[in-house]
């Protein structure tokens, strides 16, 4: 898949744990942790908007777009 998911360097960047960010964000650890590995397959807005909240970030500081990017499965 060409978009690339940064969560886990924006969570390093403001030292927040993933314990910490779904009691945040109101997720499951399971559910934030497909996401961190980029194996989810979609996101929703209201999901995405608390993320950006909690970590003070706007949606591309997480997704990215690698239009050359393979992901071998």
């Amino acid at each position: 898949m060409a978009i690339i998911v940064n969560l886990d360097v924006m969570m390093a960047r403001r030292k927040m744990s993933l314990n910490e960010l779904s009691e945040k964000v109101d997720l499951t650890l399971s559910n934030l942790s497909i996401l961190k590995t980029g194996k989810a397959k979609a996101i929703r807005f209201s999901t995405l908007e608390a993320i950006c909240h909690a970590l003070d970030c706007q949606p591309a500081d997480i997704l990215e777009y690698r239009p050359n990017q393979r992901v071998i499965e």
